[in-house]
């Protein structure tokens, strides 16, 4: 098995199809791609993907084995920047952490106040789930995050940025996906996908959301990651509840949808350990507002 099998297999499983992978991700022909998703079957000796007219279906192995398969290739990449700061002279260092896809609303405006602090600083980036991050938090393993509001935080404060609205995430082709919105009555019919274990507090606002306008969500799976629970929509044709900014990073066999009615929030905080002495997180955290601030002024451009 080579770093190649587990790209290409996570391609096919985001884009749905063995023609859209090849074609839109990966650049080569379908027919070889097929070669290299049987040649990994082989190796593993499970079967990974079941063909279906309108595309591919993860087996139970297969939604298993993609987890994992992030997991490997995140590592990989980690372990390559660690070598590389081995060469690099000692610089003072600031750790940044975010949930995946935060990055692309935040990282830009934090990076410039780090910048104007510090100009030498050698910033660490970390993507994690929120309580991975609050943990690290704890560990003094990174100095801020933007994370949720974790309830087991010994030692943290946190500052609210903003309140995220909550959004459908469904299959491209479902029938509630012709809708602008979606009523909750239409959801408690559908199959819905948990993202539980990854963001324990998104389950409680989605459990306090449905009670309070209520519905019962038929639970059929309980994703480990939020990019794993996007992927079980797109293969069991169910669905699920997210914050709206993972509309930045829908794969494309998926699509989101506002909610219809009061729509539930859920806080998006910036988390420090209350030990820390950095005298650039003070800093930091003198100018948190800016970030908001900053968010604020791109959605309204």
């Amino acid at each position: 098995m080579e770093l190649r099998h587990l790209r290409y297999f996570i391609a096919v499983a985001e884009e749905g199809g063995l023609l859209h992978a090849a074609e839109r991700r990966l650049h080569t022909s379908q027919p070889s791609l097929s070669r290299q998703i049987r040649d990994l079957e082989m190796e593993l000796g499970v079967k990974l993907l079941e063909r279906k007219a309108r595309g591919i279906e993860l087996t139970a192995a297969g939604r298993v084995f993609l987890d994992h398969a992030r997991l490997a290739l995140m590592q990989i990449e980690v372990a390559c920047e660690a070598a590389r700061n081995t060469e690099r002279p000692h610089k003072p260092g600031f750790g940044l952490g975010f949930l995946p896809g935060q990055e692309v609303t935040w990282l830009s405006g934090a990076l410039r106040i780090l910048r104007e602090e510090a100009a030498d600083v050698d910033v660490t980036i970390t993507t994690k789930s929120s309580p991975e991050l609050a943990n690290a938090l704890m560990q003094g393993e990174i100095d801020v995050a933007l994370l949720r509001r974790e309830t087991r935080t010994a030692g943290l404060d946190f500052k609210l940025l903003v309140k995220e609205p909550l959004v459908a995430v469904l299959p491209a082709r479902h029938r509630l996906a012709r809708h602008k919105a979606i009523r909750p009555e239409d959801i408690c019919r559908e199959d819905f996908i948990s993202t539980a274990r990854a963001a324990p507090v998104l389950k409680t606002v989605i459990d306090e959301y449905a009670a309070k306008v209520g519905i019962k969500l038929k639970q059929i799976f309980d994703a480990e990651t939020l990019s794993g629970g996007m992927s079980l929509v797109a293969s069991t044709g169910g669905f699920t509840l997210l914050p709206a900014y993972v509309q930045s990073a829908l794969i494309p066999s998926v699509v989101a949808r506002p909610l219809r009615g009061e729509v539930p929030t859920i806080d998006l905080v910036m988390g420090y350990n209350k030990s820390n002495t950095s005298p650039l997180l003070k800093k930091f955290l003198l100018r948190a507002s800016e970030l908001a601030s900053g968010r604020s002024r791109d959605e309204d451009t």
